[in-house]
């Protein structure tokens, strides 16, 4: 029988997913989907994946791309849009992207926000996504968007416990989880408690510690693990699926497990920044550079962190992109109180895991495609179409070279922050190639995508991610 013949083969790599991993070539089809895993075929276009890992495109369901980016002369903000944003993407291997939508101060509603960014990634996106809208405030206008949202195909909501300390009726930022549960949609919940994290940098101003040096005092495990029991309390009230974000501290993930062994729908989330880094790097002259929300942890913390991602504690590592211009950064107008959080991740987020998690066995190949593909696909109600290697599957593929080694180097990457806080890292086990939906869009060090060929992708009910 002759072999089938598919636009694209990929040949000679290991074939990765979340439940195994075997030798073979993986064919697609016209349709930029997985046509064939294994066996015999032939490619019009092939790929050298021989002595690489072939695994599904990374899904990174927490990034902060902008309409705009700022300008020299705008207020400093986050300065990747979703042309450089989607672009540092490809180059990491990540090939779907999750945006918190969020309005702007004073201006529109939830709804035109989600309006405003379709229509930046829909110009500028060379990956596919999603957006998460965010609710700021339980007015009747968010209240109401909620279920419309969910009719639209955008399945989560972002939302920050601090919030409930700020609302003049608590009850009803309850009642916009309760809605978004019903309507089968994922709320992402940000666990910092406002009023503890106020009061204790207001102690730290009056005592003459106001210095960035101090911001990880500012924000102690504890402020982050009470804001996540008030989390289970109102996903316990509510029965509505929470997803607890960048999660940072051994405190806030135990008082996750506890919620998770009762049974109720607790989702945990962490980023690569707590993986990595410990507090000790804020001593530095430069240390507001590596400042995020919340604050990096200890050494334990990242132990902990580690251990959960291996156990299943921790179900998807996402980046929570957010960069900055270093100048921003290290302005002294970046204050305790108002600190500029938010690092460049989206190039160096899946080969930091595999060369400080597979290659040093904290984690298996399998459970790397676990937390960075297959169970935010399941969570966000995206598989089987994402995270995973199958047919049918859109053809999403990182080959990664588990021999190539780079050096960090911020400047040289496609994120317009200039910078990385890794810089100067030596790092083993980068792409050769990335692949969406069957077209090879990063090769040899370059990104070859066009901006605007990204897809939103309209979602079903979120999922069990295991």
């Amino acid at each position: 029988m002759a072999a089938e013949e598919y636009d694209l083969v990929v040949r000679g790599g290991t074939l990765v997913t979340a439940g195994g991993s075997g030798r073979g070539d993986l064919g697609v089809g016209g349709d930029g989907r997985i046509a064939q895993l294994g066996g015999a075929m032939r490619g019009r276009r092939e790929l050298d994946a021989s002595g690489a890992y072939v695994l599904p495109g990374a899904v990174d369901t927490h990034v902060h791309l902008q309409a705009v980016a700022p300008g020299p002369d705008d207020e400093p903000g986050f300065v990747d849009d979703f042309a450089s944003g989607s672009r540092a993407a490809l180059a990491g291997g990540v090939t779907t992207l999750g945006n918190m939508t969020f309005p702007g101060p004073g201006g529109p509603g939830v709804e035109e926000a989600v309006a405003r960014d379709l229509a930046a990634a829909r110009a500028q996106s060379a990956v596919d996504y999603v957006l998460h809208p965010g609710v700021l405030r339980a007015d009747d206008s968010s209240l109401a968007a909620i279920p419309a949202l969910a009719a639209q195909g955008h399945m989560s909501v972002k939302l920050f416990m601090m919030s409930l300390d700020e609302e003049a009726d608590p009850s009803r930022l309850v009642a916009a989880v309760k809605r978004a549960g019903d309507a089968g949609m994922l709320t992402l919940v940000h666990c910092e408690d406002g009023a503890l994290t106020r009061f204790v940098a207001a102690d730290l101003s009056a005592s003459g510690r106001d210095a960035l040096a101090h911001y990880p005092d500012s924000r102690p495990d504890f402020t982050e693990a009470a804001s996540v029991e008030r989390a289970v309390a109102v996903c316990r009230a509510t029965g509505a699926p929470v997803c607890l974000v960048h999660l940072s501290s051994e405190a806030a993930l135990n008082a996750a497990r506890r919620a998770r062994a009762s049974g109720l729908p607790v989702y945990v989330e962490t980023r690569p920044l707590y993986l990595h880094l410990t507090a000790e790097a804020h001593a530095g002259s430069d240390g507001a550079r590596f400042i995020g929300m919340p604050p990096l942890r200890q050494a334990n913390d990242s132990r902990a962190l580690w251990n959960g991602l291996a156990d299943g504690s921790v179900d998807t590592v996402a980046t929570d992109h957010a960069p900055w211009f270093l100048r921003d950064k290290l302005s002294p107008e970046h204050r305790l109180t108002a600190p500029r959080a938010g690092v460049a991740e989206l190039e160096t987020m899946v080969p930091m895991l595999y060369d400080a998690g597979v290659r040093t066995g904290r984690l298996s190949l399998e459970r790397l495609v676990a937390v960075t593909a297959t169970a935010p696909a399941r969570l966000h109600g995206l598989y089987p179409r994402k995270g995973t290697l199958a047919l049918g599957a859109d053809a999403d593929l990182l080959v990664l070279d588990p021999d190539e080694e780079r050096v960090i180097d911020g400047s040289a990457m496609e994120s317009r922050a200039g910078y990385s806080v890794h810089d100067g890292r030596r790092v083993l086990g980068w792409p050769r190639f990335t692949v969406s939906r069957g077209e090879v869009v990063y090769a040899d060090r370059v990104v070859t995508a066009r901006p605007g060929r990204g897809r939103w992708l309209r979602r079903t009910r979120t999922g069990r991610p295991t």
